[in-house]
């Protein structure tokens, strides 16, 4: 059990990197990211105002974060391990992984996009940055669950 909760903080620890390198500015996932939240339509001095006034609540929010990426990890990990555990084979496993992903994530991610504010223009690159995002989480945390189980 203990393997299993350490395995998850590794895939919490994995789902930040991830993110961070994701959303970053610089990159194309990350310049949509901050259209979608409208930073593109603001000048600088705007910008680093909305930053001023969001900090006093990112510690929460990545709190919150980090508990929303803790119950992803610990649901790859527990198939990962548990199917690697009863003789499935790696292959398979991650085809369990990639139904999870389709099944639960794709639809969730869809739903919050066609029925949230978002712009239509770039609602189907937010479709697939967001859920391509947690897919190359999922698979990570998986390819260090296979080297740890």
């Amino acid at each position: 059990m203990l393997t299993l909760v350490l395995l998850a903080l590794g895939g919490v620890i994995l789902s930040v990197v991830v993110g961070t390198l994701w959303y970053m500015p610089s990159t194309p996932t990350g310049r949509l990211h901050m259209k979608y939240l409208g930073f593109d339509t603001l000048s600088p001095e705007e910008q680093q105002k909305k930053i001023e006034e969001a900090k006093p609540n990112m510690p929460k929010i990545y709190a919150a974060q980090m508990v929303l990426s803790f119950l992803t990890s610990l649901a790859v990990v527990f198939i990962v391990s548990t199917s690697l555990k009863n003789g499935v084979t790696l292959v398979m496993t991650l085809g369990f992984l990639l139904l999870n992903w389709l099944c639960f994530v794709v639809p969730t991610v869809g739903m919050q996009i066609l029925w949230g504010n978002c712009d239509r223009a770039i609602a189907w690159p937010k479709f697939f940055s967001d859920t391509l995002n947690i897919l190359v989480t999922m698979l990570l945390t998986a390819a260090m669950v296979n080297l740890f189980v």
